[in-house]
C-alpha cells in the first residue's frame, strides 16, 4: 500500500494504491469511491479480499485528509468532475473498474451515466436506490438534515463540537451495525470514531449531506448501459432491499447480489462475500 498526493484545481487530493507484487496485463484496476463522512479506510477490509487487483482509493475532496474544493460546491456533479480529472491525471483508461459505496454509489453512477464508455464495468455496494426523504425512514433523514443545518448555523466552535460528538457518532454506528460479534462491533465503532469526523469544515459537510439525500442511482439508471453489479444487504434500512430490486429492473444490464445478515455496512461486516461477488462479476466481464 502506497499513499500519493495529487494537485487538482489548486487542491491537494490524497489517494492510496494497493497492488500485487507483480502486475500483468490481466491485473484489473479498480477505482473506489467511499461513502458520506467516510474515507479510504472504510473499504480496506474489502481490498484485503482482492489481493490480485490493483485498487486505487482517494479520499474525496473535503473528506479524510484531502482538501475541499476551492470554490465549487461539494455536490454530485462536482465530485464527478473530480473523478474525471483524477482518472485523467492517473491515465486510467476505459477498462478501469469503478466501485462506489453508499453515497459513493451516487457519485459513481452519475459519473458513469455521463459517459458509459469511460469505465468498465460498474460496481455499486449498498447503492442508494431511492431518495432518502421518501418512505418510512424519511423522518430520520429530515432529522439528520436538521442536525447538519443546525451545526452549520451555530457558532463555529459549538457547531464543530456537535458534528464531531463521539456520542452522536456512536449512535450512528450502533444504528447501522447488524453484527452480534462483539469484536467486530468494537472494530466498527472504533473505525467510525477514528474516521467519521475527518472532514474539512461544516459548510462542505452540509453540502455533501444535501447531495447524499437528494441524489440516487435511480435518477440515471436508464443511462447506465454498461454491466452493473449491485451488492445489497438484506437488512439495509438506508438502501432497502425492495428498492434494490426496483433499481435492478430499471438498469439495462444489471446483476443483484444480496448478502444476508448485514445492513448498510457490507464493507465492514461481510467483506469476503462482497469481494467474492466482485471477483465472479469481473470474471464474467473481462476488459473490453
Amino acid at each position: 500500500m502506497r499513499e500519493h498526493t495529487l494537485e487538482l484545481d489548486g487542491a491537494t487530493a490524497h489517494y492510496w494504491e494497493y497492488a500485487p507484487a507483480s502486475m500483468t496485463e490481466a491485473t484489473r484496476t479498480i477505482l473506489v469511491v467511499h461513502g458520506f463522512r467516510g474515507d479510504h479506510h472504510g473499504l480496506e477490509r474489502v481490498v484485503e479480499e482482492l489481493p490480485d487487483a490493483r485498487i486505487i482509493m482517494p479520499d474525496l475532496p473535503g473528506f479524510g485528509v484531502s482538501e475541499p474544493f476551492r470554490s465549487a460546491p461539494h455536490d454530485v456533479e462536482h465530485y464527478g468532475y473530480f473523478l474525471a480529472a483524477f482518472m485523467e491525471a492517473l491515465d486510467l483508461g476505459p477498462d478501469t473498474v469503478l466501485l462506489g459505496h453508499s453515497f459513493g454509489s451516487i457519485v459513481a453512477s452519475h459519473f458513469a451515466a455521463a459517459d458509459p464508455t469511460r469505465i468498465h464495468p460498474l460496481i455499486l455496494v449498498n447503492p442508494i436506490a431511492a431518495p432518502a426523504l421518501e418512505g418510512p425512514k424519511g423522518v430520520l433523514s429530515k432529522l439528520a438534515l436538521f442536525y447538519y443545518l443546525a451545526s452549520a448555523r451555530l457558532p463555529e466552535r459549538m457547531g464543530n463540537a456537535l458534528l464531531r460528538s463521539k456520542l452522536i457518532v456512536k449512535v450512528m454506528s450502533v444504528t447501522m451495525a447488524k453484527t452480534k460479534d462483539p469484536d467486530l462491533l468494537a472494530f466498527i465503532h472504533d473505525q467510525h470514531n477514528r474516521y467519521f469526523s475527518l472532514f474539512a469544515n461544516r459548510e462542505m459537510l452540509l453540502e455533501s449531506f444535501r447531495a447524499s439525500i437528494g441524489g440516487t442511482v435511480r435518477q440515471v439508471a436508464s443511462r447506465l448501459t454498461l454491466p452493473v453489479l449491485l451488492i445489497a444487504g438484506a437488512e439495509d434500512e438506508i438502501a432497502t432491499l425492495p428498492n434494490q430490486h426496483k433499481l435492478m429492473g430499471l438498469l439495462p444490464d444489471a446483476e443483484l447480489v444480496v448478502i444476508d445478515g448485514v445492513g448498510h455496512l457490507i464493507h465492514y461486516e461481510t467483506p469476503a462475500p462482497a469481494a467474492a461477488a466482485i471477483t465472479r462479476f469481473l470474471e464474467r466481464h473481462p476488459p473490453t
